[in-house]
């Protein structure tokens, strides 16, 4: 017997998460956990079972779906099938970015072919691509810069979050959270407040994807963020050991040294 798909229905609309509930009964492999009918409830149901799929409704009072998916995602990102009664000209970005929506109000056939996409990406252990496609679609809807950034509009588009893979799991970092990176073979690793992960990135793809007014790359092999750094020692023949704030040390060779400076 194969195991159940988990899922969660989000909808202020009772007569909305029954149309769901309703058709996902008549499917063997899925077992519906929960439903919530606000984003607060939602979030809390996302993160403490942990479901495969969530059939989230974009339009919702107190959060909206963005900002369900925001909130989980640093604790657990599931394969998200949007639900929304968004004009046709709106759903561009869904059929650019999102795994799958459905448009209120949706047929047995566009369900199935939802629930089947739904079925293939949890069996893909929520492959990275997936999940990136959601990360540009958060970012789109809500664009995330820091205090000192000039607005989106203005300045080039950089990472504001990293799908990385815990536990069979895909989870986000927020680049605002990460301390420094290392290269490691074909893949990049985030040091993050005591914790490391691992993300199929390379450090050339970094250095041109992050905010460059917050990282800089101090060496071939490291990228920092600008902020966490503590203490800088010059050392022999022109290198430097940078301290950060949770006291690790880092080699900062010559040749990078312009790039900190600016």
């Amino acid at each position: 017997m194969s195991v159940p798909i988990n899922t969660v229905i989000v909808d202020d609309e009772p007569l909305a998460r029954d149309a769901i509930r309703l058709r996902l009964k008549e499917q063997a492999d899925i077992r519906v956990v929960g439903e919530a009918s606000n984003g607060f409830e939602a979030v809390k149901l996302i993160e403490e079972l942990k479901p495969d799929v969530v059939f989230l409704d974009v339009k919702m009072p107190q959060l909206d779906g963005f900002e369900v998916i925001d909130r989980v995602s640093s604790v657990h990102l599931p394969i998200v099938v949007f639900v929304t009664a968004y004009d046709r000209f709106a759903i561009r970005a869904f059929e650019t970015h999102a795994l799958d929506y459905l448009l209120k109000p949706f047929t047995a056939e566009r369900f199935a072919a939802a629930l089947n996409r739904a079925r293939l990406a949890v069996a893909n252990a929520g492959d990275q691509e997936t999940h990136q496609r959601l990360i540009a679609l958060l970012d789109r809807e809500r664009p995330v810069q820091s205090a000192s950034s000039t607005p989106r509009v203005n300045r080039p588009s950089y990472l504001v979050r990293l799908a990385v893979r815990r536990n069979q799991r895909i989870t986000l970092i927020r680049v605002d959270d990460v301390e420094w990176i290392e290269s490691s073979a074909n893949y990049a690793r985030l040091h993050v407040r005591g914790d490391s992960h691992l993300v199929r990135m390379t450090m050339a793809e970094l250095e041109q994807r992050l905010d460059p007014g917050r990282f800089a790359r101090i060496h071939r092999s490291t990228i920092v963020r600008i902020d966490s750094v503590k203490e800088i020692v010059p050392e022999q023949h022109g290198d430097f050991t940078l301290t950060l704030n949770d006291g690790t040390g880092l080699r900062m060779s010559r040749n990078y040294r312009s790039r900190l400076q600016q």
